[in-house]
Order: C-alpha cells, then structure tokens, then sequence
C-alpha cells in the first residue's frame, strides 16, 4: 500500500482507526492478530551443527573411511593418527568460518523501547513492541520513530534518514498528501521505523509494525540472503572433487589388477587403498591455506582492512566490480561549501549573513567542534570560521519552515536595524529588488550551480527601522548578497584509489540515494567511466531482471535507489559473472553488503549493522584502502597457486610409488604414519614460506582473473605430473639400492623431503628464475628451511622418532646422494621454466 499518496480520511477509513487513537482492548486484538512491532528472527545454526558441516568436504570422507578400514584390521595407531587429522582439520574450518552474524540484533537496537500514543485522545507510554497498525503515535525531538507512520499533523518536524537512505541530509516532513510515485527518500509525509527525530514535533498513524516496516523489509532481505560461497572455497571444492574421482578411479584400477594377477587378498587391499588414499589427499592443505590467509588478515589489518572471515582475503583479488555508497565512502559526509557567488556592490555582508543567520552557534567561545545539528548551518559556519567574524546579538527571528522557504534574523546595526535572509534562491530573487537583467544573470548562475550537483542557498539583506517588529511582509525589496553551493564533496583519496582500481581493470560504481543531478556531480569528479546516463531507482522498479542485468553493463552511476535496488544490482551484476565487491556504511547497504562475494563497511560512520553484515571493515573509513587491499588479496592468491602447485607433486608422487610398488608385486614402500609425516609436518613447514611471497611487480596493472579460472592451469598440471614423476622415479630408485626395510623406507622419506625442499624453491617464481633478490627479502623461507631441517635431524638421529615413525639412522654417504638427487631436480625445473618462459614471449 502506497500510503503517501492517501489522505488522512482515506487511512483512517483503511485500518480502521480514528484521529484519537486506538483503546486498549483493540490494541491488544490487533496484537493478537497481528503479532508484536518486533522484528523475526530467523533461527540459525547451532554450534554442532556449524562444527560437522566441516566434516561433509568429500576428502574428509575419504579419510575418515581410510582410519575405519584401518581400524578394522587392526592398526589403531594408524586409525587414530589419520582420525585426528581429519579433526584438525575440521577445527581448523570451523574456526576460519566463525564470525559475527549479529545483524538482526544490530537492527532490534535500532528500535526505541517506548513510544507515545493516543488512547480516546489521551497520551499514554507504551512499550514500543505493543504499538499496533491504526495507532497514532506522538512524535518530539529526541524521539526514535517507533514504526512506520503516515504524518497527519506536523510542526517544523526534522528527520535523520540516513540509516534508511545513507544521505547525511535530514529531512523536513509535512503532512500533504503526495500524488507522483516516490522513492523512500522522497515520500516527505512519512516517518519510518528506526529513524531519529532531530526537531519539531507530530502525529501520525502507524501503516506499519515490525517486520513489515521498511527496517524490517531490510531485515527480511538480510535473513533471506544465503551467504556467498568466496571463488577460493569454490576452486578449492573443484580441486577437491577432482582429487577424489582421481583416488577413485586408482583404487578401483588397483582392486581389479590386484585381483586379477594376485587373487583376492583383502589385507593386501585394505592396506593399498589406505597407502593409496593417505598419499593421495593432501591433508596438510587445509592447514597451509588457512596461515596463509590469517598471515593475510594480519597484514590487512596493519593496512586498516579488518577482514571478519579468511577465504575473504582472496575473494578481494578476484574482484571485477566495485559497487560503492557515496555518502561517507566516496564522499566526506560533511557537507561543505564548495562556491560562493558574491554581489560586488554588496561585498561584506555575505559572510555576516552565513554567521549570523543561523540557530547553532549562540556563543563566540563555541569552535565547529562543540556543534552538532543542521548539516547546512555547519558547513556555513565552517567556511566564514577563518574570517574571525563575531556574532552579532539577535533582537528577533522568523526561523525556516518548507512552507516559506527562508529565515531571516534581525540585528543591530550602527542607528539601524539589519534583517539577515538565507533561503532557497527563486524566493529570496522574487523578494529582491533586482531589474531583469541581474534576475536573468542570477538565476543563470544558480542553475549552473544545480548542474554540478550543488544544493544552492540564496542570500539577502535589507536595513530597516530599530522599532519594527519583524513580520514576513517586511521581507521586501531585499538587496541579493549572493549564492552560496553546498555538496558533499568527493574524497582526494576516493579519486586516487577510483583510478588505480580502473587501472587494475575493476570498474567501480556508484550507487546512492542522492538525487540524479548531485550523483552525476559526484562521480564525474570521482572519475567513474559511464557517467552520462544515470539509472534512477524508479526506473530500475520499472525493469526486468533481464533488462536491469543489460543495463548494469553500461550504467555506473545509481541515484534515488532503495535496499530493494542495490540488492537487485549486486544479483544483476553477479548474474553477468562479476565478482562483485560492495562498500556502504548505513543500515540500508546490509542486504546489499551480505549479497555481495565481498561486503565491504565503513568503520568510523559504518552502523553497527552494516558492520555486521560485511565481510571486511575499514578502519579509516578510506576508500582507498580497498584498493591496498586488492593488492594484497591478489597477491594472496598467487600465493596460494604456488603454494597448491607445491603440495600436489609430492601427493601425486606418493601416489605414484605405492601404486608402482602394487604393479611390481613389491611391499609397500611407506607406510601411512610416514605418508603422513611428509604430508602434515614437511610439506607444512616449507608450504608456509611461499604465503610470505612480496607481490609481483605488475600485480595493480593486470586485470582481474576470468572468474571460470580454476586454480591449476594446464602448464601447473603438466609440471605437477613430471615434477610428480621427477621425485617419484630417482628417489625409489635410489631407495632400492640399499638393503633393510626401514633403510629403505628412510632413504625413499628423505629423498622425498629433501625434493620438496628444492622444488619449494622453485616455487617461488612461475616462470622466472628462483633465486633472485627478493628471495633473500623472504625470511620465512629460511626460517621454514630452518624448521626443516631441525625436523630431519630428529628423524635421523632420535630413537624415539625411529619408533614413532619407523625410520632408521642413515650413513653420509646416503644423505648426500640425496642431497644430489634434489640438487639435480632443482635444475631440471629451472631449465624447463626457462624454455618454456622463451616459448611463451616468442608466441606472443
């Protein structure tokens, strides 16, 4: 129901109601009915729950069916190592997932505790949860509307919407009925639920309670809006499945061959599938991902990004559009003046009107500081500060209504007395003594403001005699001082990071509930690059799904727009394939923030609930931060790629020789707890170095990666299979040359490790050379080295690790052929990534 456009009598007819309010027995039917003014909460995931959700990842499952198959033959110190690894693993999901869902309670707080209402024409206090539909609810200033209401009697009542349209603007109300269609912002005859009554006073009828309030629409959004998977979790979910269709085709390969040339021999098979699986998953993944990222968080952190969940840190690499609030993100929520036009005859009088005609500062020893109040009035008073300008006294003042548009106060001056008029300029004009050449010339100049987005105030002047009492038609024949343009002006900082976004290839857009003229202003001079149409909120009510995901194409600039609009603009972009990126600050850009692949809030002016609802915070409140922050998110990810291209060759490698072992009708030559070590203590302490990477130099100057990217490309699989084949073949050769079982599974343990020690290294870079300078700008790469071998001494020389892990001590000699063995494939890899660099440039 469009209530704004009903008169009062049509209301009251509509919910049954009258202009003395409800009693006391209706209202308790009409709860009963009609439920509390409270808003619902949707019930959420217990703990537990949250906890085994962790444990459905298809890997997972393949472990946990290796530790029972391990169990059943009896090895229960190899079922119970693997089974603590998949709860390590667990723990370490249901950590990285934890983060504060808080928005609803962040939104019940929004709502006052008490209302006023009228009961057979009396005033009572109620509590704010038993207001019903029909009520007429009494507002003051200082009050916190407590539903949404259709104003029936006002008086000089003052708004603050920002939480419902992120503009820093209050608004005056009336209570006149509105004919044209209207967004929130406009429907000026409306109080809604939540909103901070700054001045005046009123009655209105409540249309609406709890959820069906436009703060409980934003609630029903926020509750209704699935929490987006981040393209990391998605990459890291296809990895997943195509390790398990590989495990399962393998060990299915393994039960037919074994049967078939060996006979059924389940113990043989049982052990197998185990060495196969154990091999196989890389177990220690997880874990390498989850320090990376947390190293991730703590460097965005020292930047003033606060990221509330990990796989976050990467989503902001893969960015490809930003969608952004205007007021307080791209804009300084202070509005400021930004031109003034002065009457060369009339020179002086301007800034003593700024100073004097106003109702904030009433004391000279009272700084810009110790203000709070009308936006406008400040930013006056904030521009004629540096003037040093005293105030004069005030004999008597008319002060603004919407009706009149205009103040006007009177002071003393020398043996007269001078009236002060500020206002709307088309009516100070008409009351001005200009001829029609000045009139045609000011007016001109006012238009040209309005063109730059600027909401103009007009200034007068006029001596009059000290006896008279001020009345409105004593405002004649005025002398025009001048104009004055007021704005919300652009961030320095907000233009500097708009442009290195663009340059990285993400487009931003601005998506505000400003009017069409001001957010055309504004992202001119932010520097957006589709600026000449502007895609006003009613028109987006008017379009398709599929129109508005054309329109999103070729459209940067969003005004007037509600929730309901930003929510369709982030879905319309991410049905295109963006990965999209939204910043905002009010309670209005929570459904929009918790859509989004990144949600993104202020910090400093950011609502507890936008906050809540993001998945990052800025602590400076600084767009520009967001762009540090993609360069780290992307960095992050190379990071990531080249940590997974590590991990992979040596599981696959593993794989490989047990499977090799099985077709050669040999023992197997590592048992699982041996697999396991190389998997979850070596790989993991040289993995961890490669997350400490600097980034890459032209990492701003590329665009974003194509969003169906997966994680290995087909040279990461063709180096994955012959560095996979590389460790596998020289180290059991090299293994078999010896005599002893535990020899020769030590033998074939470190020479696997000690590969890994230098393929890490080749990591480092995907085409260029390893070793080069910033390697030695890399401490964790040594510490990691360090850590390594502290943990390869242990395994040589310690009695109780030969017992633990089934290893024996090694002689010099063995060692050091290892150590050649890893020396040699450290050169093939650089070889190999030095032609195929060659081949690449010589293509393109």
């Amino acid at each position: 129901m469009k209530w704004y456009q009903l008169t009062k009598e049509a209301i009251l007819s509509t919910l049954q109601t009258t202009d003395k309010g409800i009693q006391d027995i209706e209202r308790q039917q009409r709860l009963e009915a009609n439920g509390f003014n409270k808003i619902e909460e949707k019930q959420a995931l217990k703990p537990w729950q949250k906890f085994l959700k962790h444990f459905t990842d298809l890997l997972m499952i393949v472990l946990l069916f290796a530790s029972i198959l391990k169990m059943i033959t009896g090895d229960y110190v190899e079922s119970a190592i693997i089974f603590l690894v998949v709860i390590i693993n667990g723990l370490v999901g249901y950590w990285q997932e934890r983060k504060a869902q808080d928005s609803l309670d962040g939104l019940k707080q929004m709502m006052g505790q008490e209302a006023v209402v009228l009961s057979d024409g009396v005033k009572a206090t109620i509590p704010n949860e038993t207001v019903v539909v029909g009520d007429i609810v009494s507002l003051n200033a200082g009050d916190v509307v407590p539903a949404d209401l259709r104003l029936i009697d006002v008086h000089d009542l003052i708004i603050e919407e920002s939480i419902l349209t992120g503009e820093s603007e209050p608004v005056e109300k009336h209570a006149h009925l509105i004919e044209a269609e209207s967004a929130i912002g406009d429907q000026t005859n409306m109080a809604f639920s939540g909103t901070l009554v700054q001045s005046g006073s009123a009655l209105g009828i409540v249309v609406a309670t709890g959820s069906n309030t436009e703060i409980g629409k934003i609630n029903q959004a926020l509750q209704s809006i699935q929490q987006q998977t981040t393209p990391l979790v998605k990459k890291m979910n296809d990895l997943n499945q195509q390790l398990f269709k590989g495990i399962m085709v393998l060990i299915v390969f393994l039960i037919f061959f074994s049967t078939f040339k060996y006979g059924m021999d389940f113990n043989l098979l049982f052990s197998a599938m185990i060495a196969l699986i154990v091999a196989m998953v890389p177990e220690g993944l997880p874990a390498v991902l989850t320090m990376i990222l947390s190293a991730g968080v703590k460097e965005m952190a020292e930047e003033q990004a606060i990221i509330k969940s990990m796989p976050s840190v990467e989503t902001l690499g893969s960015m490809t559009v930003i969608c952004s609030d205007k007021t307080g993100t791209l804009t300084k929520n202070e509005m400021t003046v930004v031109d003034v036009i002065e009457a060369e005859k009339h020179s002086g009088h301007l800034f003593d009107i700024m100073n004097n005609c106003q109702e904030l500062k009433l004391d000279d020893k009272q700084t810009i500081d110790d203000l709070q109040g009308n936006p406008t009035e400040l930013a006056l008073l904030h521009y004629v500060e540096k003037a040093g300008l005293t105030l004069k006294t005030v004999k008597a003042k008319i002060p603004f209504n919407s009706s009149y548009k205009y103040m006007a106060t009177v002071h003393p001056y020398g043996q007269q007395d001078i009236i002060y008029v500020k206002g709307a300029p088309e009516v100070l004009m008409s009351l001005a003594n200009l001829d029609k050449r000045n009139l045609s010339d000011w007016q001109q100049k006012v238009v040209e403001l309005a063109q730059k987005g600027q909401r103009v105030l007009g200034f007068a002047y006029k001596e009059v005699d000290p006896q008279a009492d001020i009345r409105h038609d004593m405002l004649t024949d005025l002398t025009f001082a001048g104009l004055a343009g007021i704005i919300d002006p652009p961030k320095e900082s907000a233009i500097q990071a708009v442009e290195a976004c663009q340059q990285a290839g993400i487009s931003v857009k601005m998506i505000t509930g400003d009017h069409k003229e001001t957010a055309k202003a504004i992202g001119e001079q932010i520097g957006l690059t589709h600026t000449a149409e502007v895609l006003e909120g009613l028109a987006i009510d008017l379009m398709s799904d599929d129109a508005l995901r054309e329109a999103v194409k070729h459209v940067d600039v969003f005004a007037r727009t509600t929730p309901e609009h930003k929510l369709r603009i982030v879905t319309a972009l991410q049905s295109n394939g963006e990965i999209v990126g939204m910043t905002g600050d009010g309670v209005n850009d929570a459904p929009a923030l918790k859509k989004a692949d990144i949600g993104i809030a202020m910090g400093i002016k950011g609502s507890e609930v936008s906050k809540q609802a993001a998945d990052m915070v800025l602590a400076d409140d600084n767009f520009q931060t967001i762009s540090k922050a993609v360069k780290e998110g992307r960095r992050i990810f190379d990071n990531l790629k080249k940590t997974i291209n590590f991990f992979i060759p040596t599981a696959l490698a593993q794989g490989f020789v047990v499977i090799f072992a099985l077709l050669m009708n040999r023992p197997l030559p590592l048992s699982p707890v041996q697999i396991l070590w190389v998997n979850m203590v070596t790989t993991i302490a040289l993995s961890y170095a490669l997350g400490f990477e600097k980034a890459s130099a032209d990492t701003m100057n590329r665009p974003p990666r194509p969003t169906n990217e997966g994680i290995l490309s087909a040279y990461s699989l063709f180096r994955i299979f012959y560095v996979s084949l590389l460790i596998m073949i020289p180290s059991y050769f090299l293994s078999s040359q010896y005599d002893g079982v535990l020899v020769q599974q030590t033998v074939l343990l470190q020479s696997i490790v000690f590969a890994q020690a230098v393929y890490m290294i080749n990591c480092r870079e995907l085409l260029n050379p390893s070793i080069n300078k910033a390697m030695f700008q890399n401490r964790a790469l040594f510490i990691s080295l360090g850590i390594l071998t502290l943990l390869q001494l242990g395994l040589q020389f310690s009695p109780l690790a030969h017992t633990l892990i089934g290893t024996a001590q090694l002689t010099l000699t063995q060692i050091s052929a290892m150590l050649l063995n890893a020396l040699i494939i450290f050169i093939i890899v650089e070889v190999e990534k030095m032609i195929t660099k060659m081949i690449t440039v010589s293509k393109t």
